[in-house]
């Protein structure tokens, strides 16, 4: 009776044995599992990056909060569902690409771009040298008008404000090393370029 006793005991503790191995083994693939999209900060701590990628990702944040203060002011003083429609779309796009890469800064120990504080506006930021990104007159110009003039200027300065991102995306595509990043710079040229042509359409109408 003891050898059996002993016999079950030892199986016993091999099975315990490997249900906890299983275990830890299905937990690790769960924590894979849920990265996904452009990048996790996690993968972004431990994932090859140099220095474009820094620069892609500290460029496009400024230049994305600018189109974002640009498309808010559609809301109320569009006249053009069109516009309306391209704002919100715009809007809807950018706003968590910003976050994505706020996260790879953080997790690559770089500074992340702050936002202007008081009235939001980007006023009093160094845009030398971002292509396509609007100086404080064109943005006091597009927040004073309203109805078809602020249509044809919106549509004007985004769509240059887009060739701008477009540019910067090309760049980051021939020398990024990350991949979340190269793949959202690609995101980026195919999403804004079509955008320009439907803006340039909507010009043509007007």
């Amino acid at each position: 009776m003891s050898t059996i006793r002993t016999r079950r005991a030892a199986v016993l503790a091999v099975a315990t044995v490997t249900a906890a191995l299983v275990l830890t083994a299905c937990g690790g693939d769960d924590d894979s599992a849920r990265e996904g999209g452009h990048g996790t900060s996690a993968s972004a701590s431990t994932a090859s990056h140099n220095a474009q990628d820094v620069s892609f990702a500290q460029g496009m944040i400024p230049h994305h909060r600018q189109a974002l203060e640009m498309a808010e002011l559609a809301a109320d003083r569009a006249s053009s569902a069109d516009v309306k429609d391209l704002a919100a779309r715009i809007e809807k796009a950018q706003d968590p690409e910003i976050k994505t890469m706020s996260g790879w800064l953080k997790a690559w120990g770089e500074d992340v771009p702050q936002a202007m504080e008081s009235t939001g506006s980007m006023s009093g930021m160094d845009h030398s040298g971002m292509p396509g990104m609007m100086d404080d007159a064109d943005m006091a110009k597009l927040e004073k008008a309203s109805g078809k003039a602020f249509d044809t200027l919106f549509l004007t300065q985004m769509a240059e404000h887009h060739q701008g991102a477009v540019d910067m995306a090309r760049t980051e595509k021939a020398k990024g090393a990350y991949e979340p990043a190269t793949s959202m710079a690609d995101d980026i040229v195919t999403g804004q370029t079509a955008e320009i042509t439907e803006m340039n359409k909507l010009l043509d109408k007007s």
